[in-house]
């Protein structure tokens, strides 16, 4: 069993590697920023392909430079062509990336949302502490958005327009009014901004 080839083998091995590793540098960094940082299912997908292709190219002796070459640019200019598309049609958008999910809603976990993103509630509880709140109760909302990242609104703050906009696209029925319990706590919070020093408690309403 041979397990080194021939020093000419192997150096044409190395060759091919570093050119083909060349070629996807140079289409990723004239593709979009999307394809290095914000990583969707088809963003994956093609990257997987590119490292498929690089290795089965390098070491296969039967493929050609010029063949996996063909193919690496091939795969990023669908991948260019799927993107601006996207950009154009939201059918193709909502059919290509996961829409954002709802996984805390007015300090309650929405286990139905928490189980279609393949999250658990030590992921969800996580994500809050990263945002440097330590209840779940201060949660209004905690949106899991397309690209993996979170927003969090605080119990109390009335959602924005674009928050609104990201609850509307999670299918979110609350999504024009405040969490449910948001607008009770608010008041509270106002009454007691109001009756502090008077000597009145609004707990007494």
């Amino acid at each position: 069993m041979e397990l080194a080839g021939g020093a000419g083998g192997l150096g044409w091995v190395a060759l091919k590697a570093a050119l083909l590793f060349a070629v996807a540098v140079i289409g990723l960094r004239l593709g979009e920023r999307r394809t290095l940082t914000q990583l969707g299912a088809f963003d994956f997908a093609v990257a997987v392909a590119i490292g498929s292709i690089i290795g089965r190219t390098a070491t296969a002796s039967s493929t050609s430079f010029a063949t996996g070459a063909v193919a690496l640019v091939t795969l990023l200019a669908a991948h260019r062509v799927v993107s601006i598309l996207r950009r154009r049609s939201r059918r193709l958008s909502r059919a290509i990336d996961q829409p954002p999910r709802v996984l805390v809603a007015g300090g309650e976990l929405q286990e139905r949302e928490m189980a279609r993103a393949g999250l658990t509630k030590a992921d969800v509880y996580a994500m809050v502490r990263q945002k440097g709140v330590d209840d779940l109760s201060k949660v209004g909302y905690l949106l899991y958005e397309t690209p993996g990242t979170t927003t969090l609104v605080g119990a109390g703050d009335t959602p924005g327009p674009l928050i609104r906009d990201g609850l509307a696209a999670a299918g979110y029925d609350g999504a024009a009014r405040p969490a449910p319990g948001v607008a009770l706590r608010g008041i509270q919070r106002e009454l007691g901004i109001i009756f502090t020093g008077s000597g009145f408690s609004p707990s007494a309403i």
